[in-house]
């Protein structure tokens, strides 16, 4: 059987770019079971309320659901449990410093397949305010607006 190719996108987290400000990203390998990785190949998670933390020089992934494997006996996994992230110790470290530092969080933003393997994107986000969120709406509303008067000028 050939291996797999390229990259097959399991969840988004939408609400991530919404709720926060995300400056710089990061990619993660994680250490699953093999129900958690045949329940992710049928295309089941949810990143919502997830996030990241450091504890000890190591990255956990906290809050991420991932159903259960409906064929999986007794063997089956806990749906929350908390996930150990793969990244080489200078990404630790810098994650680590920028948000003890800057007050940033470790939110997931993706969780796909990249040549067979589980990735997440981890990015380093700043929690917006209301007035943030209102403001990047009515800019978003001002663009579409812009949009159509020029399509209709055509």
């Amino acid at each position: 059987m050939a291996r797999e190719q390229g990259r097959k996108v399991i969840a988004r987290n939408r609400r991530a770019r919404h709720d926060y400000a995300i400056g710089d990203t990061v990619e993660a390998g994680l250490v699953l079971t093999g129900t958690e990785v045949k329940s992710l190949r049928a295309g089941r998670a949810s990143l919502a309320d997830g996030f990241a933390q450091i504890s000890d020089g190591e990255v956990w992934l906290h809050n991420v659901h991932i159903p259960e494997y409906t064929q999986g006996t007794w063997t089956n996994h806990d749906v929350r449990r908390t996930r150990k992230l793969l990244l080489h110790r200078k990404e630790i470290d810098k994650l680590s410093q920028q948000t003890a530092e800057q007050g940033l969080t470790l939110v997931p933003l993706e969780l796909y397949f990249k040549d067979g393997k589980a990735k997440v994107e981890l990015g380093l986000g700043r929690g917006k305010r209301t007035y943030d969120k209102r403001h990047d709406l009515a800019a978003r509303d001002a663009a579409r607006e812009v949009d159509r008067a020029l399509r209709r000028r055509r």
